[in-house]
């Protein structure tokens, strides 16, 4: 009998695993995925921004996220119609006129920056390690058969939300410096 009850929390554990796993892959697909592509500059170039005008962008509590500019975006792709765009988190504050090779993604226009490669980073690294820090945690138990101490898990989850931050920023300084001497 224990044995029995040994395996089936086996089996819960392991499927634990992989749905918490598919959940964090769905969750990074559906929310900074698509933007992180765009800014990463997964793809070809989508079109150009002419900008319009530039200026210091905030979130919905006051705080600064860098800065965007609106302008015309003009299409690679035949059959698109050109469009008035934001060019969330510009690398550089452009002036009128300049224009700017983009690839879109949800409706607004991304460039390789810094500022957006340190806050989509981040976005992404404090989604996904509470996630994995949950499925390794339940591969122990797994493994064990047996509900494992997770004291230990929560302390890595606490230092893991902090390397996320810290590699946000360090990937968003190297990726600014690399922009402004390229």
């Amino acid at each position: 009998m224990r044995a029995a009850v040994r395996g089936l929390g086996r089996g819960v554990a392991g499927v634990g695993v992989v749905v918490t796993l598919g959940v964090a892959g769905w969750l990074m697909w559906v929310l900074p995925g698509p933007q992180m592509g765009a800014v990463l500059g997964f793809g070809p170039v989508d079109g150009v921004v002419s900008v319009s005008r530039c200026y210091e962008a905030t979130d919905a509590e006051g705080y600064a996220t860098g800065t965007d500019c609106t302008g015309w975006y003009t299409p690679r792709r035949p059959g698109e119609a050109a469009r008035e765009i934001v060019l969330d988190t510009a690398a550089d504050e452009y002036r009128r006129g300049a224009e700017v090779e983009v690839r879109t993604a949800r409706g607004r226009a991304y460039e390789l920056s810094g500022a957006a490669v340190f806050n989509f980073g981040t976005a992404a690294g404090l989604l996904l390690v509470p996630f994995l820090t949950l499925a390794a945690w339940l591969f122990a138990c797994a493994r064990s058969g047996t509900v494992e101490n997770g004291d230990g898990y929560f302390l890595v989850s606490l230092a893991g939300l902090f390397a996320a931050v810290v590699l946000g920023a360090v990937a968003g300084i190297l990726v600014g410096i690399g922009t402004a001497v390229f």
